[in-house]
Order: structure tokens, then C-alpha cells, then sequence
């Protein structure tokens, strides 16, 4: 037998071999606690959720999952915590559309990309936006928002979490001939703080923030993004059905493994995961009642839908008018 000959059967023999222990160790997976990143802040809404998830997950699996926070650069720490964490499915990671989608694209030279430091594992769910107002400004519609701001030049601002949705206001600005203006804040709290004083009256955000004050009367929903009204909100209609068809990137939130966690652990933590997210209490604990529409794709789907976010993300980024060098 040859030099040659040889050399590939001890190579095909240790691939074997190395795929025999990859099986087995996801078959024994996971035997100690799984660490889950959550790139918000205590009381965010991926701390929150996760939090709730991990409960399911360890009574399913007979192990602890425990949350850590990294908040920070619109999630970036978080990720690259993540990525950086060895990758044999013992740390895993909450993250929303920013630090996958937006962040890669305005900061090129970060050092980080997360297409190649993480492996999709789930998109675990949309998160309905609903455009809103402060009930002071009297007015039920867009098309009569629209008319008021055009009325009251330099008078109005808004809010938004993220660059998607802050896409639509500049094209809403552009269309109606208007400037509504951005502010900045700090978190959920001060958010809905301002849209409930009136600093801020208007905003683009997260509806299950919002509902117990659409419900009192005191915030008036407009319309929300998605296919389908929202089951909190269902007298509020979808932007579509309010006329305007142009495409709103959804936000999202998903998990992630660090890139070179082997494929069956990757598939394993899938079933996992889909499994206790389907469960029809938790959805109704945990899903529901925040404006959380269930994806609970396959990692294989998951990573061709980031494709084609990403290419939305960038028409986002050029719509909004912030980011001139981005081409």
C-alpha cells in the first residue's frame, strides 16, 4: 500500500471517527447548564423572555439555563460575547434584528461579523409594531396625523427603536410633505413615559409596550405592521389595510450558536427550543400577551431568510438618509 493510500484511510478513519463522537455527543446533549446571552438589560424584552424560555427548557431537559445580560451597542457586545464563547452548544444567545442586520452594515469596520462568528439556530418570533399617539392629538387616522403635523411645521417628534421602522417615518416624511423628528431614549420605560406626558406623542414601537394604554384610552393605535391585526389590539387595523403598501422590515428576535458548534447540536438545540416555544401555555404566558408572533423556523430556513434580510436592512439604512457613506 502506498504512502498516499495510506495517509487517506487514516484521514477518512479520523473523520469517521470524529463524526461517531459529534453523534454521540449530541444524543448525551445537553449533560450540564446551558448558558443563554440576552443582549438587553434586566426587564428587556429579551432578559424577559429568555428567562421564561429557560424555565421550560430546564424542566425539559433536567438542566440549568441561566440568563446573562450583555447590553451595549444595540446588541453588538452581546453577539460577539456569543461568538467568542466555545462552540459546543453550551453557550447560546438572544438577539435581535440590529447586530445581524443594521449594525454589519454601518459599522464595516467593527471587526465583527456575525454572517461568519454565529450559526442561526431560530428565529423565535416577529415583534408587532404598532404606529401610535398620545389621544391628545385627536386625531383616528395616518392620513389625519399626516395633516395635523403638516399643519404645525417643527412641532412634532417621535420615537422608534430601530432603523427599519425609522426607514418608514423619513419615507412618510418625504411622501406627506411633513419633518416629524427622531428622539432618542433610553429604554422601554422612557419611552412610553414620553408618549404618555406628551414630550414625545407618536412612536413606532413594540405594541405589547403599549397596549394596556391603548386599552385605557389614554394612546390611540393607528396601525400596526405584519399581515394580520394584532390578537391584543384587533380593532387596529395593518398598515396595508390603511393604504400604505410599501414593505416594513419587521423586528425579530432569534438564537444563535457561535460559529463551528456541530451541526447536530445546532439541529438538537432546534428542537429543543421549538419544542418549549410551541408549548400553547407558554405562547399564551410569554408570547402573547407582549405582541410576539411565534417563526420557530429551522436553522437551514432561518439562515436564507437573514439573507434576504440583510438586503432589507441595507434599503432601510439608504431610506433613512443618517448614513451617506453607506452605498
Amino acid at each position: 500500500m502506498s504512502a498516499a493510500m495510506l495517509g487517506r484511510r487514516v484521514v477518512l478513519a479520523l473523520a469517521v471517527l470524529l463524526a461517531s463522537a459529534i453523534t454521540a455527543s449530541a444524543e448525551d446533549y445537553p449533560a450540564k447548564t446551558i448558558r443563554t446571552i440576552a443582549v438587553q438589560g434586566a426587564g428587556g424584552l429579551s432578559d424577559v423572555f429568555m428567562r421564561g424560555l429557560a424555565d421550560e427548557l430546564s424542566h425539559e431537559t433536567g438542566v440549568s439555563v441561566v440568563v446573562e445580560n450583555r447590553p451595549g451597542a444595540s446588541g453588538s457586545l452581546g453577539a460577539r460575547a456569543c461568538a467568542e464563547a466555545p462552540p459546543d452548544g453550551y453557550t447560546i444567545c438572544i438577539v435581535n434584528a440590529e447586530p445581524l442586520v443594521i449594525n454589519p452594515v454601518i459599522f464595516k469596520n467593527a471587526n465583527f461579523d456575525p454572517k461568519t462568528a454565529l450559526i442561526p439556530v431560530t428565529r423565535l418570533f416577529y415583534l408587532t409594531t404598532v404606529f401610535a399617539e398620545n389621544a391628545s392629538l385627536g386625531v383616528k387616522s395616518i392620513a389625519a396625523l399626516a395633516a395635523l403635523v403638516k399643519s404645525k411645521p417643527k412641532t412634532f417628534s417621535y420615537l422608534s427603536p430601530s432603523l427599519s421602522k425609522v426607514a418608514f417615518m423619513e419615507e412618510f416624511n418625504r411622501a406627506n410633505g411633513i419633518d416629524f423628528v427622531r428622539v432618542p431614549f433610553k429604554g422601554g420605560g422612557d419611552a412610553v413615559n414620553s408618549m404618555l406626558t406628551g414630550t414625545t406623542p407618536v412612536a413606532l414601537f413594540g405594541i405589547g409596550n403599549l397596549i394596556q394604554f391603548i386599552r385605557s384610552g389614554q394612546i390611540v393605535g393607528l396601525a400596526v405592521d405584519g399581515d394580520a391585526r394584532s390578537p391584543l389590539a384587533p380593532t387596529i387595523p395593518t398598515f396595508r389595510e390603511t393604504g400604505y403598501t410599501r414593505h416594513i422590515a419587521a423586528s425579530f428576535f432569534g438564537i444563535y450558536a457561535p460559529a463551528g458548534t456541530p451541526k447536530p447540536i445546532v439541529d438538537k438545540l432546534n428542537q429543543l427550543i421549538v419544542k418549549a416555544a410551541s408549548n400553547p401555555e407558554f405562547q399564551k404566558r410569554h408570547m402573547i400577551p407582549r405582541g410576539l408572533a411565534p417563526v420557530l423556523d429551522s436553522p437551514e430556513h432561518f439562515a436564507k431568510a437573514l439573507d434576504q434580510d440583510r438586503i432589507e436592512g441595507l434599503e432601510a439604512i439608504k431610506a433613512t438618509g443618517l448614513y451617506p457613506d453607506v452605498k
